[in-house]
């Protein structure tokens, strides 16, 4: 099972793969996830990326097609993969659709989360209060100056990937400002259909 997952940040895209993880032993390929490891080990791309990552940027999308292209070659992504908010521009969607049938892969969904974007601020500043109540770490990208540039960019170079997946009859949208347990279900219908 090969999926993606499209919509603003802070629409649940990591909430809703981790459960189809646990579900369906699948890994969510996040490529933030992946970028803010490689900035963390000091890699040659996480340096490039950090400064891009920290203005709330987006890194280029070769940087990008190349961690996902080896990240699926790994024997936990044999049986599959969840892209989560991947691709963000109709280049990276063109680029991902001839890397996978370079492979020999296609995508099976791709699943669009849409929400309230006015909405969007408030749930990722009560994300980074959760954080900072649990003790854990918030991340930069919530903060909600970041955050706006984040929305901004998704908007202008992002929203019109999910068009371009519809026009090829695989785009299912989901309904992002459910309760989670809601979505879960929504998706879930997608995927047996």
């Amino acid at each position: 099972m090969r999926l993606i997952f499209l919509g603003p940040p802070g629409a649940g895209k990591g909430t809703q793969a981790t459960r189809i993880v646990a579900k369906h032993g699948i890994p969510q390929l996040s490529t933030g996830d992946m970028l803010r490891a490689a900035v963390a080990a000091g890699t040659p791309v996480g340096l490039k990326a950090k400064a891009v990552m920290d203005a709330g940027g987006l890194v280029s999308d070769e940087i990008v097609i190349g961690i996902v292209a080896d990240r699926i070659e790994e024997a936990d992504a044999k049986k599959g993969f969840i892209l989560d908010g991947f691709p963000r521009t109709l280049a990276q969607a063109e680029a991902l659709d001839s890397m996978l049938a370079g492979k020999g892969l296609k995508l099976d969904k791709v699943l669009e989360l849409r929400v309230d974007q006015s909405k969007l601020v408030d749930r990722i500043v009560r994300r980074a209060e959760e954080a900072k109540a649990a003790g854990q770490p918030v991340r930069k990208d919530d903060d909600p100056e970041v955050f706006k540039t984040r929305l901004e960019a998704y908007n202008r170079d992002t929203a019109i990937v999910a068009p371009y997946y519809e026009k090829r009859g695989q785009l299912t949208p989901i309904d992002g400002m459910q309760p989670i347990d809601d979505v879960s279900s929504a998706i879930e219908q997608a995927l047996a259909g």
